[in-house]
This record gives C-alpha cells, structure tokens and sequence, in this order.
C-alpha cells in the first residue's frame, strides 16, 4: 500500500493509473475507521483496479461548537487495517494542503441541503460538498463509495455530480450495524455505557417506523409521533428531528403514497454525542 499526503503526487498517481487502463475506486473516510468503512472498501474492490481511500478530517464541514478537534483519531491503526485490506493507495493530506492560504472557493448545495441535517447544521453540507469535490478532482475516481447512514449526504453527492458533470459513479452501501442494531459509528466511542444502551432505541423505533408503513400507516404525523414516542422512552436520549422524506428527492412527505421509496429518518443526542440513523421502506 503506497500512502500519499500531497495533492500533486495524487494527481499524478491517479493519472498514471487511469493511462494504464485502471479502474479507481475512492473511498472517502474522516478515519478512525470501523466495520462500516471496510464494507466499503471491499465494495470498492469489487468495482475497481485500484482502492484509494482518504483519510482527512474535513474542518469546514464541522460548526465550531462541534466536535473537530476532540473527533477521533488513530492513523497508526486505521493504515494497519487498510494494509491488511489491500487498499492501493492510502491519501493522508494535511488541512494546509487542501485548504491553502487564502483558500476561498466553495461548493454551495442548494434547497436540499437546508434540511435535515442541513437544518441543524447550517455550514455541514457546504464542507462536504467542497472537500468531496476536491477530493474527486484529486483522484479521479471511476465510482465512489458513501455509507447509507449519511442518506443526506449521498442524495446531495449525487445531485453534485449530476449537476456538475462529474464523471464518477456513485454508490450507496448499507448500513453496518452492531448486535442491537445501532448503527455503526466512529463517534459511538463517546458514548457511556448506559447512554450506548440507549441509543439502541433508535433501530427499535425505525423498525416500528417500517412496521406502520407495511401495515398501511399513510400519515408521516403519525409515523413520526409514533417513533419519538419509543425514543423518548430512554431519558438520556433528546430529540434533534424525526423526519419522512421521498427517498430519492428527499421531498417532505405528509400522506405517503404506495410504490414510493420512503426515507425514515432521525437524529437524538444521549449525552453529548450526537446519532443520526435512518431506513429505506420500500413499499
């Protein structure tokens, strides 16, 4: 596995390898890597020639009462665990490469990314937007992998390289989820051991969610009353949003209608660590 932490030398290696006849696939993580990041990884072998994966913790996606600085990090781990995976190249830049001196040109997301997430996290999508972005003119990637946990995000990522003509697939992998159903998460770390406990509510009231749905439920109201209802059950746990959306244009949804795709989602703060999780019903 070769590691690189200059743009340039990126550029020039993933030129070298798309003139060879290669096939790239980019995976793009904050590290601190866990079981849902190697399932996309693997994913990427399927797909690809060559495995980049980046490891960068973006700073203009986090708001500065968030979590950047105390985010979790183990870069000696993580390169053992992508060594051991066959990943090709490991892209390590430093924030002063990516965001040089005077670095002022943004990817702004419209409509979509005011919701949800975006709601709670003004400036998120913004980051994201940019440092995907940047990392796709960096490694030229044939396909790229993002988690379905990040629903919002994957939606805006598509929306982007439709809109901007990028030449790189995108695709959604499921979630990776422990025992009890929590999804997986570098940030589960921060969690207490009761407050871990808890957060297995939130699977619990998605699958009623599903329940409902399949049972004929038509109202997002109700659906959504229903599901804070079960979360609130757990007294560390408070709300952010419950939320029913198309899952492909993320329109709100008030009657849901069959043979649509529906989009569940929610985030809940136990402690001070925030989760988000979601499920696709298919109806």
């Amino acid at each position: 596995m070769k590691i690189i932490s200059s743009v340039s030398e990126m550029q020039a290696f993933a030129e070298e390898l798309r003139r060879s006849g290669k096939r790239i696939g980019l995976v793009p993580t904050m590290g601190y890597l866990h079981e849902g990041h190697l399932s996309l990884i693997r994913r990427a072998r399927e797909v690809s020639d060559a495995v980049i994966v980046s490891i960068f913790v973006n700073p203009t996606q986090f708001a500065p009462n968030e979590d950047f600085e105390r985010y979790p990090r183990d870069i000696e781990r993580d390169t053992s665990l992508l060594h051991s995976e066959g990943v090709t190249i490991l892209f390590t830049p430093s924030v002063e490469e990516m965001y040089p001196a005077g670095f002022s040109t943004y990817v702004v997301p419209e409509s979509i990314s005011s919701i949800l997430e975006g709601k709670f996290r003004p400036a998120h999508f913004r980051g994201v937007a940019t440092i995907v972005a940047k990392l796709f003119l960096i490694a030229h990637p044939h396909a790229a992998m993002f988690g379905q946990k990040d629903a919002q995000q994957s939606i805006i990522i598509k929306r982007m390289v439709r809109d901007l003509n990028f030449d790189t697939q995108i695709i959604v992998a499921p979630i990776m989820r422990e025992k009890d159903g929590l999804a997986k998460s570098s940030r589960n770390i921060y969690l207490s051991p009761g407050e871990r406990n808890d957060a297995a509510i939130l699977f619990q009231s998605l699958n009623k969610a599903e329940e409902m749905i399949h049972k004929g439920e038509a109202s997002a109201a109700v659906i959504i009353k229903e599901v804070e209802k079960i979360i609130h059950t757990k007294k560390t746990a408070v709300i952010d949003y419950v939320a029913v959306n198309d899952a492909e244009s993320l329109a709100e949804i008030a009657e849901i209608q069959k043979g649509k795709s529906i989009l569940v989602s929610l985030a809940a703060r136990f402690g001070k660590t925030r989760l988000i999780d979601n499920i696709i019903v298919q109806q």
